[in-house]
């Protein structure tokens, strides 16, 4: 069951974060889900030192989640453009 969540939450939070970013149209739902489940791990190691998967799922590592999330979008944009837009 955990597996099945982490794909759920991590399109939502990928998905989430693609529209902050607006690199929506250029992603589809299988990196939407990629960005989320890592950056879900980069907000858990920069906010609480470990992985975020060991909290549950609260507002707060949500947020955490979707922070880190909009950080690898931002890196992204600007290692392929040389913005972050």
């Amino acid at each position: 069951m955990g597996l099945i969540l982490w794909l759920i939450v991590g399109g939502v939070i990928g998905w989430l974060a693609s529209i902050i970013m607006r690199t929506d149209a250029q992603q589809g739902i299988f990196l939407n889900i990629i960005v989320g489940i890592v950056g879900a791990f980069i907000g858990g190691l920069v906010m609480s030192g470990g992985s975020i998967n060991s909290a549950p799922l609260t507002l707060t590592s949500f947020l955490v989640s979707l922070l880190g999330a909009v950080v690898l979008l931002a890196i992204v944009n600007l290692v392929r453009r040389g913005s972050v837009r």
